[in-house]
């Protein structure tokens, strides 16, 4: 399957449905890629799946199939409102190596750079070599770890920490 496909929209709380979807969908087929648990998330209320809408949320689209998503959560305190950092990135997995995740990816930065954002931010599992170096490909630098930043089924896994800026 081809990722060109597909049509990235910045989601409205309308949609809150697609976000749902998707978001259970990364949780549940790639539990070890994300700080979150399915369980947390899917005893959300619809109110609260909305309020999480409050933050930039991108989901790529095959028809009505969500079947990407990525967002952004941007620093509140006025001294570091500079920078965001990307969370929930996922791509179905019959869609990778398409392109899909460098156009989600895409996406939010020219979002982030519409509201002034000079510097993107963040976390990748230690154990996922595959998404380092995507992230690498995609101009982001590693600026530090996170020892035993997750705590998975016992087990302490370090989280890599990276950054991106999106000005020279």
């Amino acid at each position: 399957m081809d990722g060109s496909g597909t049509a990235i929209r910045h989601i409205r709380a309308d949609e809150v449905e697609a976000f749902r979807r998707i978001r259970l969908e990364a949780l549940r087929t790639e539990p070890s890629l994300f700080a979150s648990r399915y369980e947390d998330w899917e005893v959300l209320s619809l109110e609260e799946w909305r309020n999480r809408l409050n933050e930039p949320v991108f989901i790529a689209f095959q028809g009505d199939e969500p079947v990407g998503i990525t967002g952004l959560l941007r620093q509140r305190s006025s001294k570091m409102a500079h920078r965001a950092t990307i969370i929930m990135v996922y791509v179905r997995r019959s869609l990778r190596g398409t392109g899909l995740a460098s156009r989600l990816l895409g996406a939010v930065a020219d979002h982030a750079r519409d509201i002034g954002i000079l510097q993107l931010e963040l976390f990748v599992s230690a154990e996922n070599p595959a998404a380092i170096r995507f992230y690498q490909r995609e101009g982001f630098s590693e600026i530090g770890r996170i020892p035993g930043g997750v705590l998975e089924e016992g087990r302490e896994i370090d989280d890599v920490m990276m950054a991106r800026r999106l000005v020279d």
